[in-house]
């Protein structure tokens, strides 16, 4: 399975390094059920999807639900076993991630959203990535992780230009 890096361009975080693409029936299927919780950097984007169930899951994930631009157009924090999210009508994706991620990366609605390859499976053809809106062409910035950065907050500077920084 085809791994992704994935970032809120928005925001100029990556939201993953290692994010599976499930593009075919039994992937998007299975998605996380029978695996352990998704550490962070991992996490799974399914394709086409616009609903996501957590029957039979023993841990909790944080879902974005994306249109065909990238843009975020639902987000489910820290969606529990046994929930379900609703029909999301304009949605063409889900991206599922560790809980904690979309609060510590401060990830809403409207926010756009980008994948590439990973450079470990797909080398520097980027190009080539199904859905790839482009990235921020930052390699720079490492994801997040939830469980030691609570909150991400963002700050517009007299440029105009979004500055991140995370608090605790």
């Amino acid at each position: 399975m085809r791994t992704m890096r994935v970032t809120n361009t928005e925001r100029g975080v990556v939201l993953g390094t290692s994010v599976r693409l499930a593009d075919r029936w039994w992937p998007r299927m299975r998605g996380f059920l029978g695996r352990p919780a998704p550490e962070p950097g991992e996490g799974l984007l399914l394709t086409p999807c616009q609903a996501v169930h957590m029957f039979g899951m023993r841990f909790s994930l944080d879902v974005v639900f994306l249109d065909r631009d990238g843009v975020v157009v639902a987000v489910y924090e820290d969606l529990a076993p046994g929930k379900r999210t609703r029909v999301e009508t304009k949605a063409i994706h889900a991206l599922e991630l560790p809980a904690g991620t979309v609060v510590a990366t401060g990830t809403e609605r409207g926010d756009r959203v980008a994948w590439v390859p990973s450079e470990s499976h797909y080398g520097t053809h980027a190009a080539e990535a199904p859905g790839a809106a482009g990235g921020n062409g930052r390699d720079d910035i490492a994801p997040i992780d939830p469980r030691e950065h609570p909150r991400v907050e963002r700050d517009i500077d007299n440029s105009g230009n979004g500055r991140m920084w995370r608090s605790g």
